[in-house]
């Protein structure tokens, strides 16, 4: 469904000459958007932006060869909130959950940001206006939004460990047991009972392939993603380059 989307905006914009501004799409979405466009089209274009670099989050834009894409191109805004951190503690599935709460579609938001006593998030800029009126309160904390500029987000603690390693495959039960160091079975398990998420979706298909910016995350074991794949090995083994989100 997303290949069909990805083509339909690229006719779009073929036969309008106007661009494209998608919704937050994550790695993947990305990957495959890429894929279709080609880095070599003469006619079109495309680019990406997410309010900082590594965001996993991002808007993206296709263009015509000749327009000149800058990043206010991307109609995107940070939003902050203080909360009193003595008496409240607010997390990112606390932000989230109240935001789809009030009906926004998820592909509305950018990256989330949590840091002491205030949060962040990106929006598009035609949905800030609403969420600024009806976001004051998040588990039992009042907040207002307000617009902030870019260079006040909140800059990332995460520490992710590499790790080069090799598998059979890239099918999601092979990369789980890889990367979370656990039993083929436990993997399964662990995918089978809706515990784990590949670019924020939860996946039951053991056998789904991974592929390269997919982000895995694995309830009470962490986030990770495939960084590269690296090549084949003379048994037909793949090597791959992986990160895990150092938890605390």
């Amino acid at each position: 469904m997303f290949v069909d989307q990805v083509l339909s905006w690229k006719n779009q914009v073929e036969t309008t000459y106007t661009s494209y501004i998608t919704d937050f799409l994550d790695p993947r979405e990305r990957h495959i958007l890429s894929s279709l466009i080609g880095q070599n089209n003469e006619e079109l274009q495309f680019a990406s932006y997410g309010g900082v670099e590594d965001a996993e989050r991002k808007r993206m834009i296709i263009a015509p060869f000749y327009e000149e894409l800058e990043d206010e191109a991307f109609d995107i805004v940070l939003l902050e909130a203080s909360f009193p951190q003595k008496f409240v503690t607010i997390q990112h599935r606390d932000i989230l959950g109240t935001l789809l709460s009030q009906g926004i579609d998820r592909k509305k938001i950018g990256d989330i940001f949590v840091q002491d006593d205030k949060f962040q998030f990106i929006t598009t800029n035609e949905l800030s206006t609403f969420l600024k009126m009806n976001i004051t309160k998040i588990k039992n904390a009042s907040v207002q939004l307000k617009e902030v500029p870019f260079t006040q987000l909140i800059t990332s603690n995460d520490e992710w460990q590499e790790n080069t390693t090799f598998v059979s495959s890239l099918r999601l039960d092979v990369i789980v047991k890889e990367i979370y160091r656990m039993s083929r079975k436990n993997a399964v398990q662990y995918i089978a009972s809706d515990r784990v998420k590949v670019n924020f979706t939860n996946i039951t298909d053991q056998a789904m392939p991974v592929e390269v910016g997919d982000l895995i995350s694995v309830r009470g074991h962490g986030r990770s993603k495939v960084l590269s794949i690296d090549g084949l090995t003379k048994k037909e083994r793949l090597r791959i380059t992986t990160a895990k989100l150092k938890m605390t």
